[in-house]
C-alpha cells in the first residue's frame, strides 16, 4: 500500500508532521545547459520534457513535495522578456508538469516569487495592483492541479501579506506556505529580525511560516529557533546549499549532501516540518536529507498497536508495507509485564565498572536479586565518563546473575549504523528493557576534545527502536522476527523550561515510549505539577531517588549534573547533618530519600534508586523502608 495524495495533503498541514520538500530548479536547469540570460519560466512550454525531468529525478530522491517552475512567472516579472502575454499558459503548464511527476507520490505546490517592484508606500505599485498580479499567476497555478501555494524568497513583509491574500481570493481551501529570506546578519534587507518576521507572517494567516534562500543552513538554523519561540505556526526552512563561491570564474554552492543532511536533522529537532533546498540543492541534496531526517520523523499521529499498548509511528507507507504487530508489552521481559499490570517496580542504578573487572559490581548486584529488586539499571557513559559498555555489563549481569537489566542507551556516542548494529545484537542476547537518552555533552567528561556524534535525539531513537519493535529498520526493510523492546525514557519534571520538556515528552509517547524515568527527585510539589500536566500523554512513570551521602554529594548534584534540582532546605538538611558526622550526613541522605520515595509512591508506578559511588546496601535501605 503506497501513500496516497490525500495522506500527504493531511501531513502537510498536521503541525506535527514532517514533509520533506525538493530541492533548487533553476540549479537543476543551468546544469543541463539552460544559460541564465533565458527565461526559465518559458521552458514549461518550449521544453517540457527537461523540466519534467528534474522534477522526476527529485521524486525519486524522496521529495514529498514539489515545487513548480514559476518563481519569476507573474506578469511584472515576464514583462522583461517581453512573455506577460503568457501568464496563464506558463503557470498552467508548470502545475501541470510537476502534476504528472508527482503522481500520488508527492504534492505540488504553485512557487510564486516576488513581484521585483516596490509596492506602496516605498514604490509606485498599490497593494491592490500586487494583490491583482498573485492572483493572476495564481489562478493559473490552480486550474493546473496544484495542491497549495508557496510563497518564497520575500524580502517585504508588506508584499508577502498581498500574495497570501490573493492565495485566500482565488482558492480559501488550498494551504499557502509562506517564506521570506534573510542575510548573513539573521535580518531581512528591511533590517526586520527573525522574531518580528514570525509575528508578522503569523498575522497574515498563512498555514506554514519559514526562511528559504539567500544564505546557508547555520544561519536559517539560528534564524529558525528565534522564530519558533515566539509562533505556534507550522515552520518551513529550504536553505542554500551554503554560500556560493567563484571557482574558476563560476559561482557554485559548495555544501555536501552530507552537510544538508546533518542541518536538516538540526532544522527538525529546532521544530521545522517542512524542510527542503534552494539555490544549490540537487536531488543528492535531498536524498541526503530524507535518509538523514528519517529517524527524526516520530511525531506522526500514533495507532494503538497490539495487546500491549505498543505504538507504531505513521511512517510513509512505502516504509511501512514491511511492518508487523508488535510483540504484546506483557510477553516481552518481566519488567514489561509488571508496568503492563500497573504494578510497581524497583530498580537499583548501578554504574559500569571503569576497567575489565565486574566482579565487584557483579557481587553487589547479586545483593539485590536477593532482596527481590526487579532491575538493575545500567547507564551509558553518564556525565561523559569512559566507563564499560552498558551493554555489555547489562548482559554479564542478566548471564551472572539472573536479574533483569534496563539498559540506558545513549545517542551521543554511535550514529544511526551503530546504533542500529547495538540495537539488533543486544536484542539477540536477551537484552529487552532499555531507557533511551540523548546523553551527556563530552565536554563534561575527562576527554573534552572527543566528539559527539548525535545522529539522532532521544526522540529519534525511540522511534528507530520502535520501529525495529514492528519488525523494520529505519528504511523500511524487514529485520525478519521483530525486537521485544521495553521502551523507556528519561523526562526531567524540574527542567529550567519547563514547557519545551513537555513537548518533548509527548513527542516521546507519540514516538513509542512506553515508559519513563524521572531524574532524581527532591521537590515532590514539582514533580506531582509535572505528572498533571502530562496526564494526557500519560505511561508509567518511574521515579529515580537518589540518597545523599554528604553536603558535598548535594552541592555537587544542585550545581553540576544537569537536570537535577536539589532545593535550598534539602542542601541545608545535609549541612546540617554532616555538621555532626558523616555517619549522620549518610543517614539524613537515606531518610531525605525514604521521604521522597513514601511521597512520591501513590503518584507514580516505580522508583529507580540511585546507589551512590556504588554502596548498593545505601539504595537497598531506601528500598526496604
Amino acid at each position: 500500500m503506497s501513500a496516497t495524495r490525500d495522506d500527504l495533503r493531511r501531513r502537510l498541514v498536521d503541525p506535527e508532521q514532517v514533509l520533506i520538500a525538493d530541492g533548487a530548479m533553476g540549479t537543476m536547469l543551468y546544469a543541463k545547459g539552460v544559460f541564465i540570460n533565458q527565461c526559465y519560466d518559458e521552458l514549461n512550454v518550449r521544453q517540457p520534457d527537461l523540466v519534467r525531468s528534474v522534477h522526476d529525478e527529485y521524486v525519486r530522491a524522496g521529495a514529498e513535495l514539489l515545487e513548480t517552475n514559476t518563481f519569476g512567472a507573474s506578469r511584472p516579472k515576464l514583462q522583461h522578456y517581453g512573455l506577460e502575454a503568457h501568464v496563464h499558459e506558463f503557470n498552467r503548464a508548470a502545475a501541470e508538469l510537476a502534476r504528472e511527476a508527482a503522481g500520488e507520490r508527492a504534492l505540488v505546490a504553485g512557487a510564486v516569487g516576488p513581484l521585483g517592484l516596490r509596492i506602496e508606500p516605498y514604490g509606485p505599485t498599490s497593494r491592490e495592483e500586487a494583490q491583482a498580479f498573485f492572483a493572476e499567476q495564481m489562478r493559473a497555478l490552480r486550474d493546473g492541479g496544484v495542491d497549495c501555494f508557496i510563497l518564497e524568497t520575500f524580502s517585504d513583509l508588506d508584499e508577502i501579506a498581498q500574495a497570501v491574500k490573493a492565495a485566500r481570493s482565488v482558492d480559501a481551501s488550498l494551504p499557502v506556505i509562506a517564506q521570506m529570506t534573510v542575510g548573513t546578519d539573521g535580518v531581512t534587507s528591511f533590517g526586520v529580525p527573525p522574531e518580528e518576521v514570525a509575528e508578522a507572517l503569523d498575522a497574515t494567516g498563512a498555514d506554514v511560516i519559514g526562511l528559504n534562500c539567500s544564505v546557508g543552513p547555520q544561519t536559517i538554523l539560528e534564524a529558525i529557533e528565534r522564530m519558533a519561540a515566539v509562533t505556534s505556526k507550522k515552520l518551513s526552512a529550504m536553505p542554500n546549499a551554503g554560500m556560493p563561491r567563484e571557482v574558476s570564474g563560476r559561482r557554485m554552492y559548495m555544501a555536501s549532501p552530507e552537510y544538508m543532511a546533518t542541518y536538516a536533522r538540526n532544522l527538525i529537532q529546532a521544530g521545522v516540518r517542512v524542510v527542503g533546498g534552494c539555490c544549490g540543492t540537487t536531488p543528492e541534496h535531498i536524498r541526503a536529507m530524507v535518509d538523514g531526517v528519517r529517524p527524526l520523523v516520530p511525531r506522526h499521529k500514533t495507532v494503538e498497536g497490539s495487546a500491549g499498548g505498543g505504538r507504531l509511528s505513521r511512517v510513509a507507507a512505502h516504509h511501512e508495507s514491511h511492518a508487523v504487530p508488535s510483540v504484546p508489552l506483557i510477553e516481552r521481559s518481566a519488567w514489561g509485564r509488571k508496568l503492563a499490570a500497573g504494578e510497581f517496580v524497583s530498580s537499583v542504578e548501578i554504574v559500569p565498572p571503569r576497567g575489565v573487572d565486574p566482579a565487584r559490581m557483579l557481587d553487589e548486584v547479586r545483593k539485590l536479586k536477593a532482596a527481590g529488586v526487579d532491575a538493575v539499571n545500567v547507564p551509558d557513559g553518564p556525565r561523559a565518563q569512559s566507563r564499560m559498555s552498558a551493554i555489555a555489563t547489562s548482559v554479564l549481569i542478566q548471564q551472572e546473575c539472573g536479574i533483569e537489566t534496563v539498559t540506558h542507551y545513549a545517542c551521543r556516542d554511535r550514529n544511526l549504523l551503530g546504533m542500529l548494529s547495538d540495537l539488533l545484537g543486544a536484542s539477540a542476547l536477551g537484552l529487552h528493557n532499555v531507557l533511551l537518552v540523548t546523553g551527556d555533552p563530552p565536554k563534561m567528561g575527562p576527554y573534552p576534545d572527543a566528539t559527539a556524534v548525535f545522529d539522532i535525539d532521544a526522540i529519534g531513537l525511540t522511534n528507530l527502536v520502535n520501529r525495529l519493535n514492528h519488525g523494520v529498520d529505519p528504511g523500511g526493510n524487514s529485520i525478519g522476527a521483530p525486537t521485544r523492546y521495553v521502551i523507556g525514557v528519561g523526562v526531567n519534571p524540574v527542567a529550567v523550561d519547563v514547557e519545551h520538556e513537555l513537548r518533548r515528552f509527548a513527542w516521546k509517547v507519540e514516538a513509542g515510549a512506553e515508559f519513563a524515568v524521572t531524574q532524581p527527585v527532591f521537590d515532590t510539589a514539582q514533580l506531582e505539577s509535572f505528572l498533571a500536566r502530562i496526564e494526557q500523554h500519560r505511561i508509567p512513570v518511574v521515579a529515580g531517588i537518589w540518597p545523599l551521602v554528604s553536603v558535598r554529594n548535594a552541592e555537587f548534584l544542585a550545581n553540576e549534573v544537569p537536570g537535577v534540582t536539589v532545593p535550598p532546605e534539602v542542601i541545608e538538611r545535609m549541612r546540617r547533618a554532616n555538621e555532626r558526622s558523616k555517619d549522620h550526613a549518610i543517614a539524613e541522605g537515606i531518610a531525605i530519600a525514604r521521604e521522597m520515595l513514601d511521597r512520591v509512591r501513590g503518584a507514580v508506578q516505580g522508583v529507580q534508586v540511585s546507589a551512590p559511588f556504588g554502596k548498593v546496601e545505601l539504595a537497598l535501605e531506601v528500598i526496604r523502608a
